[in-house]
């Protein structure tokens, strides 16, 4: 069995991951790309292959791939249509971000609860100007994505006591944490309840654009959005059309249609918008808990059984 590790991955170097890799799976031959010519001239012997960016065309010259596994949670630019018809598995790293984007929305909750915006604005003018903050307790967080990421965005939250809904595409699977759990067809209601709106659910087809002119005038006029999911979920026009015009009270963006974020977007300039740049995944633990995964599968891939986290 030959595992091929791509050229740059998440959180450590190449030659680290390997290294860590030939402890963990004995036994196993471990090749280490340094750059996409390797990459490239190395995936004829691979039979696993574990990457951090979508290989595109490169799967065609890997003859004896049989497994992806992928260390990002989306896998929306990988073909996964033709990986199938190649009868090669794709994984990806769904559970090793949980912590850290659960934390990261909990942050942009409070920037908006408790009035952080303003203290900055204030704080860049030398302004003293005391004014009150709110409670998460007397808010209703929607949690579009009742997956790994959303579940925990609402233990995190369950510490401040909020209302929490979630849209799931099979409510019956979403934890005990909610209060309610919503099919994507009525996402309208969660919608309509929400002071906090989180977007955690993977890029598909179905949620391409889902949140869009209609579902942010559907929100209430006050309420946050915040999106740590894929950009291209949320109609970018008609959020900033929201924004300008008062009908939103403001939005937490980590992801966007364009990255980076184009310097002439309206959204740099707004003081109701929070910008991150994709970094809500980040984390010093990321290759640990990806590494703990790989070991996982690869003792289920042995054994053949059916992988975790399989997409394909």
């Amino acid at each position: 069995m030959t595992v091929l590790l791509a050229h740059r991955l998440p959180g450590t170097s190449t030659e680290a991951a390997a290294d860590e890799l030939r402890e963990r799976l004995g036994g196993v031959e471990i090749l280490a790309a340094s750059d996409e010519s390797e990459f490239r001239s190395l995936l004829e012997d691979a039979e696993v292959l574990v990457t951090g960016t979508p290989p595109g065309d490169a799967v065609e010259s890997a003859p004896n791939l049989r497994w992806v596994q992928a260390l990002s949670s989306g896998t929306d630019q990988y073909d996964e249509v033709a990986l199938a018809d190649r009868g090669i598995a794709l994984t990806n790293a769904s559970g090793v971000h949980g912590p850290q984007i659960g934390q990261q929305v909990l942050g942009y909750l409070l920037y908006f609860e408790r009035g952080f915006d303003r203290a900055v604005r204030q704080q860049h003018e030398r302004t003293w100007d005391r004014y009150g903050g709110g409670e998460l307790g007397d808010r209703t967080i929607g949690i579009v994505g009742a997956g790994a990421i959303g579940s925990k965005v609402a233990d995190y939250c369950t510490a401040f006591g909020p209302e929490l809904l979630g849209v799931k595409r099979d409510p019956s699977t979403a934890p005990a944490v909610f209060d309610a759990v919503y099919p994507p067809a009525e996402l309208e209601t969660v919608l309509e309840r929400s002071d906090y709106l989180v977007i955690a659910c993977p890029l598909t087809d179905e949620t391409r654009r889902l949140v869009d002119a209609d579902a942010v005038a559907t929100l209430p006029d006050d309420a946050v959005l915040v999106n740590i999911a894929r950009g291209e979920i949320v109609d970018e026009t008609a959020l900033v059309t929201a924004l300008d015009d008062g009908r939103l009270g403001g939005a937490a963006l980590d992801v966007f249609e364009t990255e980076p974020l184009p310097e002439e977007s309206p959204l740099w300039g707004m003081d109701n918008v929070l910008v991150t740049p994709h970094t809500a995944g980040t984390t010093p633990h990321y290759w640990r808990r990806c590494v703990e995964l790989i070991e996982r599968n690869h003792a289920r891939y042995r054994a053949g059984k059916s992988l975790e986290n399989r997409i394909v």
